[in-house]
Parts: structure tokens; sequence; C-alpha cells
């Protein structure tokens, strides 16, 4: 079976340090490449990434099911890790099963760097000091400044209201067990240790 030219090279991305960019011209919706890495748990890749400890915040995980996560860190096999993050994505990154694949979003022309949004998740609340360690440096005119997932503001509930979103998560947490927290399939999101 005949090897197939590949659709990227790494080499230096004017967003962060290395980046993929395009060898050909790819169309909407083809796969481009698997995330690739080491399996391990959350536990572990809180001990070797210490945000708190890094003068700037820099991993290589992806979160997956069960409470795993994909560090293709030094360890790690495939060359993926070199996508940056864009808040004006041309890549999605696709959770299947536990792996990780990453899709062309819309026609990439050649030369063009491959760029996904990471999505990234971190706990607690954003302040200036967490948005500068997850800086983004897309420099797309939709650029959010930030590497981290959006976060929808919490709306002001009316008591009407309040009571309706009461029942109604009743009805859902009887059947589900949790009413906000369903497996996603797709939308993999990089993942903050």
């Amino acid at each position: 079976m005949p090897k197939t030219a590949p659709l990227y090279e790494i080499r230096k991305s004017t967003i962060q340090g290395k980046g993929a960019f395009a060898l050909k011209a790819i169309p909407a919706g083809k796969r481009i490449t698997e995330y690739l890495g080491e399996i391990i748990t959350a536990e572990e890749s809180e001990r070797r990434y210490d945000d708190a400890a890094m003068k700037r915040h820099h991993t290589f995980l992806f979160e997956i099911e069960g409470g795993m996560c994909i560090d293709a860190g030094p360890r790690g096999s495939g060359d993926a890790k070199y996508i940056n993050h864009s808040c004006d994505p041309n890549c999605e990154a696709v959770m299947e099963g536990s792996r990780i694949f990453i899709d062309a979003k819309k026609d990439i022309e050649k030369g063009t760097e491959l760029v996904y949004d990471y999505k990234y998740n971190v706990q607690g609340p954003i302040d200036d000091e967490t948005r500068a360690m997850y800086a983004c440096h897309c420099g797309s005119r939709r650029c959010r400044g930030t590497i981290l997932a959006p976060r929808r503001p919490a709306k002001k509930k009316t008591a009407k209201k309040a009571a309706k979103k009461k029942t109604a998560d009743k009805t859902v947490g009887k059947t589900s067990g949790k009413s906000a927290s369903k497996k996603k399939t797709t939308g993999a999101k990089k993942r903050g240790a």
C-alpha cells in the first residue's frame, strides 16, 4: 500500500513556537491527524504540569473520557501537539471514544497555519492574572485574548424562571443523575492542570 503524502509540516509559527502548516489545499471535513501521546490520569497531569510553578502556561494535555488525559509532551509520539490555538480556527478537535482527531473545519489553503480553538478549561474564577497566564497570540480579528474556554455569564433569574428551572432540573436529574454535565462526543478540550 503506497504511503500517503503528508498534509502538513512543522515549522516556526508567528503564533507560538512551532506550528503546523498545510503542504497542500485541505478541504473542509478532511481528517488531518490524530492527537497522540501517553494516556495518563488527571492526577498525573497535575503532577507533571504545575501551572502555578510556570512563568507561562505550556502543556500538551487533552482531556478524554473517564478522567484521563492524553499527554503529547516529551513522551508524545505525534506532531499534532504543534497545532496552535486560534480564536478563529480552521480546524477542530473531534473526540471519538478515547481518541482525539484534528479535522479541517473549513477549506484550508496551501501554506496556511493549521489552528483550532483549545477551549482550555481551568477551575475557579477567571481573573486578570489567569487571563495573562493563558494569553492568546493568534492575532485574529475575533481574538478573545485567551485560550480559555468561553464562559457564559450567569443570568439573573426571576422567581418565576427559577421555579421553572428547578422543575426542569428535577426531571432531568431523575433520569440522568446529572442535569448539566452530559458526556460530549465531539468538541474535545485541552485540559488545565
